[in-house]
């Protein structure tokens, strides 16, 4: 199937119109029209090869919603119309332990990426998978998801990654009421991270280097905001947290913040994409104290994470773009500039290739 779409042909190349193709679906398989796809900084990692693993032409986008266009013959869950999305995973082995437990994230033979992945299925000119910044996409029924329709399908987008990104980890430790949870960051994690434990039931508290975010931290509702840089508040906060969800996206000094959890609580990685600069086993041991880290969802979670926002009405907060902006949105994006995701209007696709 002939699609539309934007793509980099360099990693210092702006993205631009990009014909592509999608393979006819497959009994299995849902063909997807695309409302919405929002932008990770995962997104723009890989388009400019930072990581070193880039093929060309690249298209970006993982967090995609959209309308059911068509079904193959063996599709039970989905029918033409509905409203679905498709997050980071397109394919998995599918009988490794993992997949095996609904954790395809951690799949023993590699997951298929929504992008960037070498496509083992095939049935298009393209040896890699080509992300969601497009008009169409065609993928496996076990891989797409339902959208609750009493959600905003834009503000919905980044669901699919920024919200089962911080979703997981609290839901996998348990997070709930008589519990004080520290989110550490506010951006495009940290804000979701604020919104579910709130949901769960937790004692919220935003911990960020920034004074100015506090007003905002306790709109998304954080019922207090603990300033990172003001020493007095960090050492009075010590040995009183239970879980702290770490969405800091650089290097950085883990031990202040280990010292804020209480005995046996966890601080779970989710933002971090480059090596920690320290981390001092003391803070560990004395108070048996856990690090850890935490990547997306697998399909089953991820469901259950749409059908939670569905039920508390949560989505993520967005500024939605004309997709001929999405090279400005990169550049704000990495300087931190938007509150707190942007989202592709796909409608602005069809001006943008003509």
């Amino acid at each position: 199937m002939h699609a539309h779409g934007y793509a980099t042909h360099s990693a210092t190349g702006e993205l631009g119109p990009f014909d592509l193709e999608r393979r006819e679906p497959r009994p299995q398989d849902v063909a997807i029209d695309i409302l919405y796809c929002g932008i990770c900084h995962s997104d723009i990692h890989s388009a400019r090869n930072e990581w070193g693993n880039t093929h060309y032409p690249f298209v970006p986008g993982h967090e995609i919603v959209g309308r059911v266009a068509a079904v193959g013959n063996e599709v039970t869950r989905f029918k033409a119309g509905d409203l679905v999305g498709v997050g980071c995973l397109v394919d998995s082995c599918g009988t490794c332990s993992a997949c095996n437990d609904g954790l395809e994230q951690y799949c023993e033979h590699g997951w298929t990426g929504t992008y960037g992945s070498e496509d083992k299925i095939g049935g298009t000119p393209h040896t890699h998978t080509l992300g969601g910044y497009s008009d169409r996409i065609t993928v496996a029924e076990h891989f797409v998801l339902r959208i609750p329709e009493n959600l905003d399908p834009a503000a919905s987008a980044p669901l699919l990654c920024a919200g089962i990104t911080t979703y997981s980890p609290l839901r996998h430790w348990k997070i709930g009421a008589g519990q004080k949870v520290g989110v550490i960051g506010l951006g495009g994690l940290g804000h979701m991270g604020v919104k579910f434990a709130r949901a769960m039931g937790a004692h919220v508290v935003m911990i960020t280097t920034s004074p100015g975010k506090s007003a905002d931290a306790q709109k998304l509702g954080a019922h207090e905001v603990l300033i990172s840089k003001d020493e007095a508040a960090m050492q009075a906060a010590q040995d009183s947290f239970d879980f702290l969800l770490n969405t800091i996206p650089v290097g950085h000094d883990v031990d202040p913040y280990m010292n804020l959890l209480k005995r046996d609580g966890a601080m779970v990685i989710v933002g971090s994409v480059e090596p920690l600069t320290r981390v001092n086993g003391v803070p560990l041991i004395r108070k048996r104290r856990s690090l850890a880290g935490s990547l997306i969802g697998g399909l089953p979670e991820t469901q259950e994470m749409l059908d939670f926002c569905g039920e508390h009405g949560i989505t993520c907060d967005i500024e939605m773009i004309d997709i001929k902006n999405v090279n400005t949105a990169y550049g704000r994006t990495v300087k931190g500039d938007v509150k707190y995701r942007f989202v592709i209007d796909m409608a602005t696709l069809k001006a943008a290739t003509q």
